[in-house]
């Protein structure tokens, strides 16, 4: 059995990635233009571990990320991740993150009340930004003040972070000018 490696996967937005080291998820990798890109990325970041079928347990949230992106339900508070090298805030931000439930979401100031400083908004940002576990640290589910989008750093950007909550049918944290629109129109709108 091979303890690292990488995998490429199709789902229902494009061909994502994922690494593993044993039984933790070590990044995950959201879909670039097309699979050998996703393919490049995921090798960049991992370089020394070798492509390779994923073992059961990898494949099980392999199994788990194709069924959310086609909108069924899925929990991934319980995978466990590779931390090595993650700061520690970044690990507090990931941690709240990892709490907001399928369908919702937070603001980057909701989530810096929670560390107990809503100065730290631009922080959170940050660090989500950095978000190597993107879908398992649903980094999607968290936006600006009054219900943008905000920033997403994942391949396909603001459009691609609209997909994902749009798939999960999610809906703003508080409520903005615009609840009577889905989110997507509402992104729209402002364009």
């Amino acid at each position: 059995m091979t303890t690292c490696g990488r995998a490429i996967f199709e789902t229902a937005i494009g061909a994502c990635g994922i690494a593993w080291d044993g039984g933790r998820v070590a990044g995950v990798q959201l879909p670039e233009r097309d699979a050998e890109r996703t393919r490049a990325r995921l090798a960049r970041r991992f370089p020394l571990w070798a492509e390779a079928a994923p073992p059961a347990d990898i494949q099980r949230i392999v199994d788990d990320i194709r069924a959310l992106l086609r909108g069924e339900v899925r929990d991934f508070r319980a995978v466990a991740l590779t931390l090595d090298g993650v700061p520690e805030f970044n690990r507090r931000v990931y941690e709240i993150a990892r709490t907001i439930a399928l369908g919702e979401t937070l603001t980057y100031g909701e989530v810096a009340g929670r560390l107990g400083d809503r100065l730290l908004a631009r922080d959170v940002g940050q660090a989500l930004g950095q978000n190597p576990f993107p879908i398992i640290v649903p980094c999607h589910r968290v936006l600006a003040a009054g219900g943008r989008t905000g920033g997403f750093s994942g391949g396909g950007g603001v459009a691609t972070k609209l997909r994902l909550l749009s798939i999960e049918r999610a809906r703003p944290s508080g409520p903005t000018l615009f609840d009577d629109l889905p989110l997507v129109a509402r992104h729209a709108s402002r364009t």
